[in-house]
């Protein structure tokens, strides 16, 4: 199993600390908040809202990001919110059983857990770590622009929408898919990609589940579930321990092209839509309120920035889903989100002064770790939409083949006892993302520290690892398949 250890506050005097502002208060930038608090740097977080919350359902963290968690001291915060499901399940839209994904064996095999979460939950840990560490949190604190006086500029000035206007020595943008900041940097508008597909998103009580013998095993025993067909797939898992039921339902775009990313649905379009599907969401559908109001979720993307995410000067970079948003096919948006701040963190953590060069490099070294992986993650989440929304035929039956073949090659892969995911680029033909034969051995085993090592400029007569990081950096990545 893949190891992580806890980070330690690094202790620093005015020579080398900065002052950094976070710009959104979302899991990025608490995330981002933390990683750079732990660097030993100062932080303030600006939210636009009233209040610092999140809203949402459920959300999945991969053994990936659950080791960026733990080494930020949050593993005992996290685990009384956390469910931990057994296994993950592709079923066919009529209800058949395609293949399926032993998660606790795999939580050996890639070095950490898979967990199911309340978003609000998690938020809330990472909120707490943060002002833990030292974060000022403001709110109503909307940012319409940064200043910065060019290339060579030392400092960038954040402004408000109410006039005022807050300097430091580098702002992290993570103000989510419509960032803000990201137009700023681009010195244009920029909106994100439309993929043709939106999300319904809903939370169920178990009460009536479990009074229901077709569906008090998708309660009892914690499991994901992804039903895919014809345009559409669905998706659920169980929340806070049973007390909740997380369903989403991703279909086509129907809303107007030009407009708010959000629209008001009903229960009665939802049904309609997965009329024909496995009776079990029929039944679970049926458990909806029929007056609730439903909200659906246009789905968008950012396949890239180009041509950095920074800005010339080292005082403006981005992250999260300001620069990488992804559909939600590959549960990765959130953990790309979440390595980013470990990462900025750790590249933070090397410097030896606030010096432009020096944040210069901190934010270029940064970069080269994320640009090429969070990419890959946006394109294999426009990758499964394909491959999850496949209509009934040969693409179909050919999938579905793949589904059972790659199953038996992960049986005898996990049949040796000590079986741990080799760290590769291959990416492999499983349709079934997450296993060994998918994206498994380079998204689950994503370590941040030795991606930093392995790229950050080394010199001999201080570097006690220094053969070390030249067979990492010999073993780094250059480009790799989807």
């Amino acid at each position: 199993m893949q190891s992580y250890h806890v980070q330690e506050r690094i202790q620093r005097d005015a020579s080398s600390k900065l002052n950094v502002i976070v710009v959104g208060a979302g899991l990025g930038g608490l995330g981002a908040a933390i990683g750079i608090l732990l660097a030993g740097h100062d932080v303030t977080v600006l939210e636009s809202a009233a209040a610092i919350g999140e809203v949402g359902a459920g959300i999945q963290v991969l053994p990936n990001s659950a080791r960026v968690l733990f080494a930020w001291g949050l593993k005992d915060k996290l685990e009384p919110f956390a469910t931990w499901p057994r296994k993950c399940n592709f079923i066919s839209w009529k209800g058949k059983h395609l293949s399926e994904m032993d998660y606790h064996a795999y939580t050996q095999g890639a070095g950490g857990p898979f967990m199911d979460f309340h978003r609000a939950n998690l938020h809330k840990c990472l909120l707490d770590r943060a002002v833990e560490l030292g974060a000022a949190l403001i709110t109503s604190a909307r940012v319409v622009d940064v200043e910065i006086n060019g290339d060579e500029a030392t400092e960038a000035t954040v402004v408000l929408i109410d006039g005022r206007r807050m300097t430091a020595d580098l702002v992290v943008g993570a103000d989510g898919i419509n960032s803000r900041l990201r137009e700023v940097l681009l010195g244009r508008a920029d909106p994100p990609v439309l993929t043709g597909d939106l999300a319904y998103r809903l939370l169920l009580k178990t009460d009536a589940m479990l009074k229901d013998p077709e569906l008090r095993p998708l309660v009892q025993d914690p499991q994901v579930n992804y039903w895919v067909g014809p345009d559409a797939h669905a998706v659920n898992y169980v929340l806070r321990g049973g007390e909740l039921f997380n369903m989403v339902l991703l279909v086509p775009d129907d809303m107007p092209p030009e407009g708010a990313s959000t629209a008001t649905g009903t229960v009665d379009e939802m049904r309609a839509l997965y009329h024909d599907w496995d009776p079990r969401i029929s039944k679970l559908l049926s458990l909806c309120d029929d007056t609730a109001e439903v909200t659906k979720w246009r789905l968008c993307i950012r396949p890239s920035l180009e041509p950095t995410w920074s800005h010339p000067s080292g005082a403006l970079t981005l992250l999260g889903d300001a620069v990488h948003a992804t559909l939600p096919y590959l549960a990765s948006g959130a953990g790309m989100a979440v390595e980013d701040g470990g990462v900025l963190g750790l590249c933070l953590a090397r410097l030896q002064d606030t010096s432009s060069a020096s944040k210069q490099q901190a934010l270029r070294i940064y970069e080269e770790c994320r640009r090429e992986r969070t990419e890959r993650i946006v394109a294999r989440g426009s990758y499964n939409q394909h491959m999850y929304h496949l209509h009934d035929g040969p693409e179909q039956e050919a999938r579905d083949q793949r589904f059972q073949d790659f199953a038996e090659a992960d049986r005898k892969w996990m049949s040796d006892p000590g079986f741990v995911l080799p760290v590769t680029n291959e990416t492999g033909e499983d349709p079934f993302p997450w296993r060994y034969h998918g994206v498994g051995r380079w998204l689950l085993t994503y370590d941040m520290e030795r991606d930093v090592l392995a790229r950050w400029p080394v010199h001999a007569e201080d570097a006690k690892d220094a053969q070390e990081v030249v067979r990492l950096q010999e073993s780094m990545p250059i480009r790799a398949s989807i």
